[in-house]
């Protein structure tokens, strides 16, 4: 949803008026903030930060995540271990690995999936027990 320019102007003039920012023309102000996004924000970044959030917010996947950091498993390992059927967990680490989080190292007709970047599963947990 896109907020009228005067909407958006009438709430800066307030936040100025109350003393939160310095005194200035609110519409500059305004561009000054569009601009900011322009010079900070990198669309690609997001989109991709957006897709790993996505990933790992099925508890499935963090526990195949954390399972996977301890060793490289092949799909049937992961089935033992979660008691999952094979659609599902290969669904799952399909989509930890197109998101770049899981690697596929083939060995002969077997696949082992492993963790792409080690520290990846520390700053979760991290996230998790400082935000949980």
């Amino acid at each position: 949803m896109v907020v009228r320019e005067s909407v958006l102007a009438d709430r800066v003039r307030r936040l100025i008026a109350d003393g939160k920012r310095p005194a200035c023309d609110p519409r500059k102000h305004i561009q000054e903030l569009k601009g900011l996004v322009e010079k900070t924000v990198d669309e690609g970044a997001i989109k991709r930060s957006s897709r790993i959030f996505k990933a790992l917010s099925d508890p499935s996947r963090l526990r195949m995540m954390r399972l996977l950091a301890v060793r490289d498993l092949c799909v049937c390992e992961v089935m033992a271990a979660l008691d999952m059927t094979q659609p599902t967990a290969s669904h799952h680490l399909n989509i930890l690995e197109d998101t770049g989080l899981l690697r596929a190292k083939r060995e002969g007709k077997w696949t082992f999936y492993g963790i792409a970047e080690p520290s990846l599963v520390d700053l979760i947990e991290r996230i998790g027990r400082r935000l949980g």
